[in-house]
């Protein structure tokens, strides 16, 4: 075909996010990364967008200028990475420029509606789910070629152990993690949820045995819930790993001022309020929620924005994970990249906060 004839692809939209390492390695995220939890199937969740609606928020959030897409293969029992594959695959975002993050460990239910969680594991086998969850060479080989399925992939670009499983070896799990990698079925990989303790232990064995190394941690982190600077944050700093954390708005809970009526997911997951815990027990929650709405106010934005301002505020953040059932929410935590916080601001979020009860992990 001569250059006169040759077809070419149109140029991509401009980004608006920067981006940045994740972690020592090579890997570029944006600054804000889609966390796609939100797309699936409304039979797992009430919240969740069903395919059109879902794939059209992901092509909104790539042409803002996301690059990086996080799921997992329980949510929705494999629909949301159904919905990422099929967005990615309609509207041609590029391959060599977009990162697919995903994550394995739980049980992926045969309909869209079931959930695992609190199934005893006996039951769970009973009902021929044997050998479905973990973190064993199995199920990794097993799930990463379903995830690829689901997907329409060739590989995924991180691949993460969706919790720790103290059922099967480490050196096993590690060895899994490294031989995936090696096949060409996933880039890199990355852990989320976890103590700190275990995190050291898998990482000091890849190290030891020249195995692949986690570059990523996803955990829960936000203005009202800060347990992971205790020993993870400085462990993650000083192994060069990259955190891209989640519920980095408490589901909602830093949106609004808690006197406001709770809108969309807010009102109905019980998961997050859960993890949030209760304003009239644990009472600096609320004040941290009016000191952001303060903030907020004073400078003319959202809360949403001055939560995803925080989060920047701290130097071992690396990419907050952000959702929404909104494209023009979407398109405002994306404007809280541009807001910088003063000393003095950020102090006013941190200073009520006190230790609290570990959530999040088991």
């Amino acid at each position: 075909m001569s250059a006169s004839t040759a077809q070419t692809s149109p140029a991509p939209t401009p980004s608006t996010i920067p981006y940045v390492r994740l972690g020592k390695s090579g890997l570029k995220v944006s600054k804000l990364i889609l966390g796609c939890m939100t797309y699936g199937s409304s039979q797992w969740a009430s919240w969740v967008l069903d395919d059109a609606e879902g794939m059209e928020h992901i092509k909104a959030a790539y042409d803002l200028g996301i690059n990086t897409f996080d799921t997992a293969d329980i949510y929705s029992n494999g629909q949301s990475e159904i919905v990422l594959g099929k967005a990615i695959k309609k509207y041609n975002l590029l391959r060599d420029e977009i990162v697919v993050m995903t994550k394995i460990y739980a049980t992926v239910m045969r309909n869209p509606g079931e959930l695992d969680i609190g199934i005893p594991e006996e039951e769970l086998e009973r009902m021929r789910y044997t050998n479905q969850r973990g973190l064993s060479r199995k199920h990794i080989f097993e799930g990463v070629k379903h995830a690829l399925e689901r997907l329409q992939l060739d590989y995924i670009d991180v691949l993460q152990c969706h919790r720790f499983d103290y059922d099967t070896p480490i050196e096993e799990t590690m060895q899994a993690l490294h031989d995936v990698v090696k096949a060409g079925l996933v880039r890199y990989i990355g852990m989320s949820s976890c103590w700190a303790w275990q995190f050291q232990k898998m990482q000091s064995y890849a190290r030891q045995h020249n195995l692949t190394e986690f570059i990523s941690m996803q955990n829960r982190y936000n203005a009202i819930y800060r347990e992971e600077e205790r020993e993870m944050v400085p462990m993650l700093k000083d192994m060069g790993v990259g955190m891209t954390p989640y519920s980095v708005l408490a589901g909602g809970f830093l949106t609004r001022r808690i006197s406001e009526p709770e809108t969309g997911r807010s009102s109905v997951d019980q998961i997050s309020k859960y993890l949030n815990g209760d304003p009239e027990q644990i009472r600096f929650l609320g004040e941290i929620n009016e000191r952001i709405a303060q903030i907020a106010e004073k400078r003319g934005v959202s809360m949403g924005q001055i939560g995803v301002a925080w989060l920047l505020s701290k130097p071992f953040v690396t990419a907050p994970i952000v959702g929404s059932t909104s494209i023009e929410k979407l398109k405002d935590l994306i404007g809280g990249i541009s807001v910088q916080l003063t000393e003095d601001e950020v102090k006013s979020i941190d200073e009520p906060y006190l230790p609290r009860a570990v959530a999040g992990h088991f």
